[in-house]
């Protein structure tokens, strides 16, 4: 039976009770590694342990839908064509387990839902961790809330297109995805609200459909379509139909599709306080899921890119009202009907991505909040007796998101920029974390035995053991090898990064092909910058100590 660590204090009457009260009275009870390693770093258990490493790897499998979003983002069929497409896929994929290897190795050291910005606080210089710890967490609560405004859309866009696709009479207008994005977020609230106790069940049952959902449109698209393209076609076409100067740079220009096919695998991260064994499981969770779906959507990617009839017409085809990958599955199976159940296929998954999402987002806002990062903090950070969740920050993410969607109505290429955060918000915090650890472990100051990882206040006494060396957990790559992973994963970050602000055409011949990203993120960071200069500096110290490690 598991055993949990609670904490004894002192009423005001000498009557001994459980939870609350002074840390400086709190006397451990029994051991629970869990609740032990998140008090180690100065929070306190208040979330509910319901994922376990199956469930919380269907969360995150779910929620990246790799495989799902190869089919959708038409990028790089542009900017590199089919062979730039193939060798872009496995850049990426290798370049991202290079990247969580990395997270692995922070979220075991430091298993909080905070994630990025609880990391940069304890690893940049006592100086500026406050800073930056800031900006990140901006950067990430925006990113995360970008997110699920993405996939929300994208279930909304997809069910429109499949719409157009069995009645090409029909005329699409912006407020219609915007009214169906608003949709799929409340049955999303639903389920993360009053369906809580059974999303880890959800989950599993997501990852099984995720898989078997993969053979089903799989096989159908291979064995019914008349005729393939040769390997050689596939492998050794290069395409530069944006205008760069170069295939080189027209191949680095369509890694931003394969890389969005990504997003999300830091899901496990934000939830690491509802999981159990976070130490290890988290980091478990994240490899086996880029493991699964990268292997799927590559299989998908050769698969289509075989099957396909001519995607350069498809892709010029400015009369069609439908995305690309359902004309290539109507012309794979010869059948509307067909193409109609292959696609629902993918929208269930993609809001299935979206449901998920919903639940990181909540978590990491809650999360910031908790340490005085959001306005409203003392809201933001409530959780629901009954549920065990922090319902006030679902409504809120959710209620911005839907703000968001209102944009769309009015200009999509505004919309679409604006949701364009997703890659930079994400990438920039996962680079200053990674960055700042292999500052640290070339100090060498994550291997000293004799001090562990501290939590820490504005104290003098705190800030010298800031200064001190910052203890591994029980998942880590070890020695020069751990290193050189640090040195790789900061360098693909800078590429993708670098990369992601660039459009898709050499000529911009409207504001619509325009990438906003640049703008989107500079004014992201412009407005934390400020907020904290003007207001959050009093207010933000960094992680709250909730409960002090020294007493364990």
């Amino acid at each position: 039976m598991e055993k949990a660590l609670e904490f004894q204090t002192l009423d005001d009457d000498g009557v001994r009770q459980r939870g609350g009260g002074s840390i400086s009275e709190m006397k451990p009870v029994s051991f629970d590694r869990d609740r032990y390693e998140l008090a180690r770093v100065g929070k306190q258990q208040v979330l509910k342990r319901r994922f376990g490493l199956v469930s919380m790897t269907g969360l995150s499998c779910g929620l990246m839908c790799t495989w799902e979003s190869i089919l959708v983002y038409d990028l790089a069929y542009i900017s590199g064509g089919p062979a730039g497409l193939i060798y872009g896929f496995l850049l990426v994929w290798l370049g991202n387990i290079s990247v969580f290897i990395a997270i692995g190795e922070l979220s075991s050291a430091i298993p909080t839902a905070g994630g990025q910005y609880h990391w940069v606080s304890l690893l940049a210089p006592r100086s500026s961790k406050r800073f930056f710890s800031y900006i990140t967490g901006w950067l990430t609560v925006i990113g995360w809330i970008a997110a699920l405004t993405s996939v929300c859309f994208f279930v909304a866009d997809l069910t429109l297109g499949l719409v157009s696709l069995g009645h090409p009479e029909y005329t699409r207008q912006l407020w219609h995805g915007t009214l169906l994005l608003w949709a799929v977020l409340l049955l999303c609230v639903f389920i993360n609200v009053f369906v809580s106790g059974a999303l880890p069940t959800i989950e599993v049952i997501v990852l099984v459909i995720h898989v078997l959902g993969f053979f089903g449109i799989l096989i159908p698209l291979v064995y019914l379509t008349a005729s393939h393209h040769s390997a050689k076609e596939i492998f050794t076409t290069f395409n530069n139909h944006g205008g760069w100067r170069t295939n080189a740079l027209a191949f680095f220009i369509g890694l931003q599709g394969n890389a969005l096919a990504f997003v999300g695998t830091d899901s496990a991260v934000h939830m690491s306080e509802e999981v159990r064994n976070a130490s290890t499981d988290v980091a478990r969770s994240m490899l086996l899921s880029l493991g699964i779906n990268g292997c799927l959507a590559l299989g998908m990617l050769i698969s289509v890119l075989f099957s396909a009839p001519d995607i350069m017409g498809l892709v010029n085809d400015a009369s069609s009202t439908t995305p690309i990958f359902m004309r290539i599955f109507e012309y794979g199976t010869g059948s509307v009907v067909g193409a109609t159940i292959m696609t629902v296929i993918i929208i269930s998954l993609e809001f299935c991505s979206a449901m998920g999402c919903l639940a990181a987002a909540s978590r990491m806002t809650w999360s910031f909040a908790r340490d005085h990062g959001l306005p409203f903090s003392r809201a933001l950070s409530m959780i629901d007796k009954r549920t065990t969740i922090p319902v006030v920050a679902i409504l809120v993410v959710t209620t911005l998101s839907a703000l968001l969607a209102l944009i769309n109505i009015g200009n999509n290429a505004a919309f679409n920029g604006t949701i364009s955060l997703v890659l930079e918000g994400f990438y920039i915090s996962y680079l200053l974390a990674i960055g700042l650890l292999l500052w640290r472990r070339l100090r060498g100051d994550m291997d000293d035995p004799n001090s562990g990882l501290t939590a820490f206040s504005s104290n003098a006494q705190a800030d010298e053991l800031h200064d001190r060396s910052l203890g591994w957990g029980p998942w880590r790559l070890k020695g020069p090898l751990g290193v050189v992973n640090n040195i790789v994963a900061c360098c693909y970050l800078l590429l993708l990064i670098f990369f992601s602000f660039w459009p898709s055409n050499f000529k911009i011949a409207n504001p619509s092909q325009m990438n906003w990203a640049i703008v989107v993120t500079a004014g992201v960071a412009s407005f934390s910058v400020g907020y904290y200069l003007l207001f959050a500096k009093k207010s933000y110290n960094g992680p709250v100590v909730e409960v002090d490690p020294h007493l364990l």
